[in-house]
């Protein structure tokens, strides 16, 4: 009896230990699912360093490197912080009119009686993607800053491949899946109502295989509400944008060069001669990606599929990448849930959000407050949400947060941090639920900016949310729109 005594009070604490040891493992175990823990360094607004790639490029494939405007791995970097009062002004003027063309009153509307537009205090369009791509097919010896030199030779427009030399100027371009006319300046372009540009003008007159549409041409007939009149016989485009901003210009087509082994014959754009407003000095014009049968994509669609992708990096010190087409990858690597599509408004790709987690906790939000979908949209920075669901999702992060100090509202954020002199910071993991139960992980980048929750909320459920392109980081967001589906595949860039 005694030794049994003796065996039992030896045993019981080691059968303790072992039990709360294994506690311990189950509970890292789970904080390792629910939480992830992040470098503060990796979350910095701006670093003087580009980084470059995190993946190679593919052989063969319609692959253009894409970048963040002013980063250290744009053209011409600049180092100065965006401002967050400009990204929310910027952001509102844009989802207002994403809201307004989706109302009853906007439906038909896309480029008649907008509202009046607010102001951008500065010229620079912050954390927004562009792609390098070349227009025209004139090839010359000597390159220059003038207008109307036609030689590009921009090894990054390779894919970073060596130093080569494709026909025509390289035009750096915003990304738009919410617009559906591209266009770029051109030669005539008087600075104003022109702006400046890094890239050298195009000059149509340069390139032998330019033409402009004459004014009883389908495709001058089907611009609809982008016409804009006639000019000697020769058919005229006006796009105007949510912050008042407009280009306009002459019809045209020309040789659209992606990369060395791909080139699009009479691609059709505006040829911008009198702009309104504001655009980017690093930028040449807009790829217009949207479902209008005046984009990239819709252009395309019998060559490429109908599809395209683009993997915007965590920060301007990392390349992304922009992909026309499929991408060869296995479907199964891809959350995938449908595109609702409104034929009166084909330019958007809305997806169905069904609910948000948060340290691996759903949050329940009534199947009704998703009801009008999410556009997904490359120039919103910042994603907005119902307010039913943002207030669940903030009420959860900061119960997942009580280890940091608060600090003060930053403009439409109200939930953020003092995280002064935190070298790694603990942060719940948050992931997106799409129709047909895809799970989409944020990345960190897209979860905390400059120490606040990065999510805003609209003014009532009824409105459509938009998914911006802070959210959408190192993610592959893949467009198959012949499909009618999006495919999402976390962690590539």
């Amino acid at each position: 009896m005694f030794k049994s005594k003796v065996a039992m009070a030896v045993v019981w604490p080691l059968l303790v230990l072992l039990l709360s040891g294994s506690s311990r493992t189950v509970r890292a175990a789970d904080d390792e699912h629910e939480y992830t823990v992040v470098e503060m360094r990796s979350l910095q607004l701006m670093n003087a360093t580009c980084y470059g790639h995190k993946v190679t490029s593919p052989h063969n494939r319609t692959w253009l490197p894409l970048n963040l405007l002013h980063g250290p791995c744009s053209a011409s970097s600049n180092d100065a912080t965006p401002s967050l009062d400009d990204l929310f002004l910027q952001d509102q003027q844009r989802i207002g009119d994403i809201h307004w063309r989706l109302s009853d009153d906007g439906v038909g509307g896309n480029q008649g009686n907008r509202r009046p537009p607010g102001k951008i205090s500065q010229t620079n369009v912050q954390n927004v993607p562009a792609a390098p791509f070349h227009v025209g097919n004139q090839q010359n010896t000597a390159s220059s800053s003038k207008q109307g030199s036609q030689l590009s030779i921009d090894p990054a427009a390779t894919g970073g491949g060596g130093q080569s030399s494709l026909p025509g100027v390289v035009q750096m371009l915003l990304l738009d899946t919410a617009s559906d006319v591209p266009w770029v300046q051109c030669v005539p372009c008087p600075i104003p109502p022109c702006h400046p540009q890094t890239d050298v003008f195009y000059d149509p007159t340069r390139s032998s295989t330019y033409a402009p549409f004459s004014c009883n041409s389908p495709a001058c007939t089907q611009l609809g509400p982008y016409a804009n009149g006639c000019v000697n016989n020769q058919c005229q485009y006006r796009v105007t944008y949510p912050d008042g901003s407009s280009s306009s210009g002459t019809y045209i087509s020309d040789l659209l060069t992606i990369n060395p082994t791909n080139a699009i014959s009479n691609f059709q754009f505006g040829c911008s001669h009198v702009e309104q407003g504001r655009f980017d000095n690093q930028t040449a014009g807009i790829m217009a990606l949207g479902g209008g049968s005046e984009s990239l994509v819709s252009q395309t669609a019998l060559t490429y599929g109908n599809a395209f992708a683009y993997c915007i990096p965590p920060t301007p010190s990392y390349k992304g990448y922009f992909l026309l087409g499929v991408p060869s990858v296995a479907a199964s690597r891809y959350m995938v849930t449908p595109i609702l599509r409104n034929p009166q408004v084909p330019t958007f790709y809305r997806v169905l959000l069904r609910d948000i987690t948060v340290a691996g906790e759903r949050l329940n939000v009534p199947a009704s407050v998703f009801a009008p979908g999410s556009v997904l949209d490359t120039r919103t920075v910042f994603t907005r949400l119902p307010p039913t669901a943002y207030q669940a999702l903030r009420a959860a992060f900061r119960s997942s947060m009580t280890m940091y100090r608060s600090a003060p509202p930053k403009g439409a954020f109200d939930t953020c941090y003092d995280l002064t002199g935190v070298g790694t910071v603990r942060l719940p993991k948050i992931a997106l639920v799409f129709d047909r139960n895809a799970v989409v992980e944020i990345d960190p980048s897209g979860i905390l900016y400059d120490g606040c929750l990065a999510f805003v909320p609209n003014r009532n459920d009824n409105m459509p949310g938009v998914l911006g392109n802070l959210q959408q980081r190192t993610i592959e967001v893949f467009y198959n729109v012949g499909g009618g589906a999006v495919g999402f595949r976390r962690g590539v860039c």
